[in-house]
């Protein structure tokens, strides 16, 4: 197993449990606890967790395990949900995409699209993550924005007032919204208040908003509010959320697509 595939699998194990001892993660991951001992003290020092007399802890009492180090949890269900995104946007439409895993396969999924294989521009794509425009830019029939602002390394996300300044002077046709946390009752949230703020003006400025979110996502609440379930039209999942669940989005007046 290489280095980054282990560091991935450690900090997984982290957001998981909260704690690991050496010899736990040694015997999970069948390396050594040298080795352990070793990954511990370089993700220390990268303020990536905290480290402990026989293992290690989350950093912080709010965790987010940033997006390089995010394997692929619920990967065929997200590629599901992005294809569902993607079939809802119309050729010549402006697409606003927020950063997230989810919303990085919406883009890979419209970028494969063949009726968006060509035209002036196919599509317009607003965008302030970074690793989303950076996939995006090579394909010349796409029109890529990217707001400004101040990386979030984290996320990819540009945040902060110089992106307002971009995002006050357009309109999109949708916003597809990538979230740590949607609720029929308090809405959707993601875990740092700043990019939520970007997250709002992104579906402030839009006529129609889609959430694409995995069924882990439904029904819990996080940190930062990015607008409430009256603002979204429609949610796309997958199939493992429960009737119940579906149930309160689809009272919210959502139209809900479980993929």
């Amino acid at each position: 197993m290489s280095r980054d595939a282990r560091w991935k699998a450690l900090l997984e194990l982290l957001v998981e449990r909260g704690r690991l001892d050496v010899e736990e993660a040694a015997t999970e991951l069948e390396v050594s606890a040298a080795t352990i001992r070793r990954d511990f003290d370089q993700l220390a020092e990268q303020q990536m967790l905290v480290r402990t007399r026989g293992g290690a802890v989350v950093h912080g009492v709010s965790y987010e395990l940033p997006l390089r180090y995010k394997t692929a949890r619920h990967a065929s269900e997200k590629q599901r949900i992005a294809k569902a995104v993607a079939d809802l946007i119309a050729p010549g439409e402006a697409v606003g995409l927020t950063g997230g895993t989810t919303t990085t396969e919406v883009a890979r999924a419209l970028a494969v699209r063949p009726d968006l294989a060509s035209g002036s521009p196919a599509l317009t794509v607003v965008t302030n993550a970074l690793n989303i425009a950076n996939e995006l830019a090579v394909r010349p029939q796409f029109k890529i924005v990217v707001t400004g602002g101040v990386a979030r390394p984290q996320s990819y996300e540009l945040i902060g007032p110089l992106a307002d300044g971009v995002l006050g002077q357009i309109t999109l046709d949708v916003a597809v919204l990538g979230v740590v946390a949607f609720d029929a009752a308090h809405g959707a949230a993601a875990h740092d208040e700043a990019e939520a703020a970007i997250n709002r003006l992104l579906c402030e400025r839009a006529e129609r908003v889609i959430v694409a979110a995995d069924s882990s996502k439904l029904g819990q609440r996080a940190f930062a509010r990015i607008c409430g379930a009256e603002w979204v039209g429609t949610l796309v999942t997958d199939a493992a959320a429960g009737p119940e669940t579906i149930g309160r989005f689809e009272e919210a007046g959502i139209t809900v697509m479980a993929v």
